[in-house]
């Protein structure tokens, strides 16, 4: 949203990796959440572990236990932290999605892990390298932009998608034209129609270029 009101943009935007878009104003076009009973799964496998898991509810960021890795991720969403007795109580009966917060390495070797234990239940991927996101099954970035462009009228040829996390994927698969940013894990690189440098390497300006020719 800061980003939104910053360039004066006042149309749909995608969010929580595809469960939801929303509009500015608040109105909610689509919203397909994790039901409660699989998030309460994923959140016993995370506490078993001692790994950071957090939760939404109404855009509030929740977290169970106070940890370094809730402010690094507040830190980088611009999120308040809220800190709640029991996830189980607190979240309702859906949340937008879960996100483990750990270190590199650690995520690498869970995602397999995780990916066979909720197949067909949940759309598990690394957004940043330290943030493995849980979406329902029926949720992710692919699945949002078509469900916006169908509501839209537009074709999906006329569509463009640009990302650099497995999270985008599905999305840069199913675009018109697919671009991924230079250093992005090999299976994004793989479905892309093209790449483009990555920050301070000039990859929006070519993409702009390349869009208004």
């Amino acid at each position: 949203m800061p980003w939104t009101q910053k360039l004066g943009l006042d149309g749909p935007i995608i969010c929580y990796q595809g469960a939801q878009i929303r509009l500015p104003s608040g109105e909610t076009l689509l919203d397909q959440g994790i039901d409660h009973g699989v998030a309460m799964e994923v959140i016993r496998f995370a506490r078993q572990r001692d790994l950071h898991i957090q939760a939404y509810r109404d855009d509030r960021l929740l977290i169970e236990r106070d940890r370094p890795e809730a402010h690094e991720y507040a830190g980088h969403a611009g999120m308040e932290i809220n800190v709640v007795a029991d996830l189980d109580t607190a979240m309702g009966p859906t949340t937008p999605k879960l996100v483990i917060v750990a270190a590199r390495g650690t995520l690498e070797s869970l995602l397999p892990e995780v990916r066979g234990l909720w197949q067909g239940r949940l759309n598990i991927a690394t957004s940043m390298p330290r943030y493995l996101e849980f979406t329902s099954v029926q949720s992710d970035k692919a699945k949002a932009l078509a469900f916006l462009c169908g509501r839209l009228g537009i074709t999906q040829e006329q569509t463009v998608a640009v990302g650099d996390g497995r999270n985008d994927e599905s999305m840069i698969a199913w675009a018109g034209l697919g671009v991924a940013v230079e250093g992005s894990a090999p299976e994004v690189i793989a479905v892309a129609d093209r790449t483009i440098p990555g920050p301070g390497g000039g990859g929006i300006q070519q993409l702009a270029d390349l869009l208004v020719k």
